[in-house]
């Protein structure tokens, strides 16, 4: 079994101390990316449920950054389910284990003193938000939301609650732990943490108010100043915080004189505002000298601004809203998480990206539009890829048993806002069964009821799996009328498309030369139309050797020569209007499914035209084998119009055709908007292909399994993936200048055997005297990394 498809972006990330590592919940996982090349270098497997925090160890209070601290390799992750876990994430060993009992979705670990024996020793404490499940959900006075001190050394509950809130917020933690905030509703709630000598009951709290909803903080690295974000798109800058009550005196502060902003009696002395985001502001974060605050949301776009005067900058074009932005020890190297789960590493201070961790595409609000909740994604059988179309008019080609980005393909030419209205989508990707064509459907809708357009795209499989090109665009291929399905024919270059108004065209790839470089550049064209009693075509599919093409025109199959464009049968009529088509493998038998308020999954007999058995159950979609058959069907646990859930639960039952009793079946979850193919899987002993089976939930996470086996559909571990192994550290020359340039030898050099020297030392210094530092500067780091680094020989 291999899974795949988590979401990178469902938390904040962490760097390790010394930013070569970034730390990233993906699911019940935590995957640890290496910053210098975006690979998997290991995962934390450990939680039951999925992973909502990450905390790299931070160093001890007043430590500089020593080789030691940066090599440190401590974290806590939490979940979930309840667990805070501490790991050893070079090793990917989980070290232990703290019961919270709860469900855990926010954490921070500030650095905390405790006095032991006369010696002060850092003892980590972790400040946790988690949900009271105990508490009605549809309650609107529930408070559900807690925030909770746990002492992680003892692995108990420390004190009192400090809050309780109607859901979970996200806490937030100043840079050197001394406050704790969370935005709640139009207040903001700021505690400060005694870090030296800390007792729970000297814990102290302070309100800021505001107008509108907040939806972010942070606070600044040094001084009393703290920023949030509201729904609106506003900053606000809160200057002098606690004076009153986090200071030592218990003096109370000015009123109303000089508090510019500040609203009633709370504890600030000034309250500015700024405004350049349309919308909810998603994150914001101070720079490490705090001169700078960052922030992003919707608009795609991080804006920096200059603390002092308010003047900004910006890093544009990151092609999708926000969602959070992190940044190393020594602030070189910063993250941005955005909402088409991708998360971008950039070069710091001048925000250059470097590299980008890519997961799969998630699902957006564009994929569900044209009258329909059907997702259709494409499959490509041959080269064990899902094509997922985004929201930015791409189609995102994903290697399922890799678990990575293989290509992203522009379909059309325009440019994307994130803020902007819904005007375009794509709505249908088909393959041929080889992988060698697509055809791509998009709709521009239209404006006032004028302006609409359907296009319909054929391409050419290029060098690689997943690279296409453009070979064919037809603008409105059925007049006005939207397109309802598109299959290729086996075998050859033919495709035909059904349109809900009335019709079917078939289409074929005009070759007027054998030569290789007109053969790419050949198009399609419209050979036949066809046409049945003017009702709605919903549905097309090929036999497996192509010479019949069925048509579902409507509720009544079709069955026609593609060649002649001749009707050959008409097969009694469905329940309701059929909306997928498939002939099961080699078989005689036909496969259809009516999703209406009736549904219905039914199988043809295709050779005497008549019903071989059906079931009135609700598939959400459905796959037949290539070869053989079987059939796999994806149903809901009940029909959609009667108000369930996005996120519901379903069953995978693989059946045969000849016989109505199931052969197997399978409990998934997030059923809604999700898909089911087969792929061709592994060469097995007996030379034989297996047939596995993909399923991709509504939230675009995928299994993949051998139906064969008894297996059931959890999150395992995934044995299949590869794992690129850390780089190892510089070491010598490299370690104090960096690698030197790779130069090419122009001569020819005869092979000399190398004999390693005894002195490597007498050729790395080399170079010109203005170039060198002094030597007493030189030797001791270059003898340092020597000690580091050098092995130990076994004697």
């Amino acid at each position: 079994m291999i899974t795949g498809g988590q979401s990178f972006v469902s938390a904040p990330p962490a760097f390790s101390a010394d930013g070569r590592l970034l730390l990233v919940c993906s699911g019940r996982t935590v995957s640890v990316f290496s910053t210098a090349t975006a690979m998997l270098v290991s995962e934390l497997e450990g939680h039951e449920g999925d992973v909502t925090a990450v905390v790299v160890v931070p160093p001890p209070a007043g430590a500089t950054a020593t080789p030691a601290v940066k090599l440190a390799s401590n974290c806590w992750t939490a979940g979930l389910d309840g667990v805070l876990i501490y790991w050893d994430f070079v090793a990917a060993e989980a070290v232990r284990k703290v019961q919270v009992g709860l469900p855990v979705h926010s954490m921070v670990i500030p650095n905390i003193c405790r006095t032991s024996k006369g010696a002060e020793m850092s003892t980590p404490f972790a400040f946790i938000s988690v949900e009271d499940t105990s508490k009605p959900v549809n309650e609107a006075k529930a408070l559900r939301g807690q925030m909770r001190i746990y002492d992680l050394t003892k692995g108990r509950k420390v004190g009192y609650l400090l809050a309780e809130t109607s859901k979970p917020e996200k806490i937030v933690a100043s840079s050197s732990g001394e406050f704790l905030g969370i935005a709640n509703k139009r207040k903001l709630r700021i505690w400060k943490i005694p870090t030296k000598d800390f007792k729970h009951d000297k814990i102290r709290k302070i309100k800021l108010r505001h107008t509108k909803n907040l939806t972010t903080l942070a606070f600044h690295p040094s001084e009393g100043i703290v920023a949030a974000g509201d729904v609106t798109g506003r900053i606000l800058i809160w200057r002098g915080f606690g004076n009153a009550k986090f200071s030592e005196s218990s003096a109370k502060s000015k009123v109303d004189e000089g508090r510019d902003g500040v609203r009633g009696n709370d504890d600030a002395d000034t309250c500015t505002t700024w405004h350049w985001h349309s919308s909810r502001v998603r994150f914001l974060k101070f720079s490490s000298d705090g001169a700078y605050l960052f922030s992003g949301g919707l608009e795609g776009v991080i804006v920096v601004w200059q603390l002092d005067t308010g003047k900004r900058r910006y890093k544009p074009r990151l092609g999708s809203p926000l969602l959070f932005f992190v940044d190393s020890l020594d602030s070189s190297i910063s993250c941005v998480s955005c909402t088409n789960n991708q998360v971008y590493l950039l070069k710091m201070p001048n925000m250059e990206v470097m590299r980008s961790i890519a997961g799969i595409k998630l699902p957006t609000a564009s994929l569900s539009l044209g009258g329909s909740d059907r997702v259709v994604y494409g499959f490509d059988y041959t080269n064990k890829l899902v094509a997922i179309p985004t929201e930015d008019y791409c189609i995102q080609f994903y290697n399922l048993f890799e678990n990575t980005e293989v290509s992203e393909l522009q379909v059309c030419e325009r440019n994307f806002q994130p803020v902007d209205d819904i005007t375009m989508y794509i709505s249908l990707v088909s393959l041929s069964i080889d992988g060698s064509l697509m055809c791509t459907v998009d709709v521009k809708l239209p404006e006032e009821e004028l302006g609409g357009l359907v296009t319909l795209k054929f391409w050419n499989h290029g060098s690689s799996a997943g690279n296409y090109f453009l070979s064919t665009v037809i603008y409105e291929p059925h007049s006005d009328a939207g397109v309802s399905a598109v299959a290729f024919r086996p075998g050859r270059n033919m495709a035909v498309s059904s349109s809900f108004g009335g019709n079917f065209k078939v289409w074929v790839q005009s070759l007027s030369s054998q030569s290789s470089n007109e053969r790419n550049h050949a198009g399609w064209r419209c050979q036949s139309v066809g046409s049945y009693k003017k009702k709605p075509m919903t549905a097309a599919a090929f036999s497996a050797d192509g010479s019949v093409l069925a048509v579902a025109a409507e509720s009544v199959i079709t069955l026609w020569d593609p060649d002649n464009n001749a009707l050959v049968g008409v097969i009694a009529e469905t329940l309701s209007p059929i909306t997928n088509l498939s002939f099961v493998g080699t078989s005689v038998f036909l496969m259809s499914l009516c999703q209406s308020s009736r549904p219905q999954v039914t199988v043809w007999n295709v050779s005497n035209l008549s019903m071989q058995w059906a079931y009135s159950i609700y598939a959400e979609a459905a796959c037949c084998s290539p070869d053989g058959n079987e059939f796999a069907v994806l149903t809901l646990l009940s029909c959609p119009d009667g108000g369930t859930s996005t996120e519901q639960n379903g069953a995978i039952i693989l059946f045969n055709a000849e016989s109505p009793n199931p052969v197997a079946s399978w409990s998934v979850k997030k059923a809604r908007g999700g898909s089911i193919s087969f792929v061709k899987g592994d060469v097995s002993s007996k030379d034989k292909e297996t047939m596995l089976l993909v399923y991709v939930n509504g939230s675009h996470e995928y299994v993949i399994f051998d139906p064969r086996k008894r297996e059931e559909l959890v999150v395992s571990r995934n044995i299949d993936k590869k794992i690129q192994a850390e780089e190892p550290a510089p070491i010598g020359y490299a370690s104090i200048y960096g690698e030197l340039p790779k130069l090419e030898s122009k001569k020819e050099v005869s092979d000399v055997p190398f004999i390693p020297s005894d002195r490597p030392w007498e050729t790395i210094f080399s170079g010109s005297s203005h170039v060198l530092p002094p030597l007493t500067k030189l030797c001791s780091a270059f003898l340092s990394s020597l000690l580091e680094k050098r092995p130990v020989a076994n004697e």
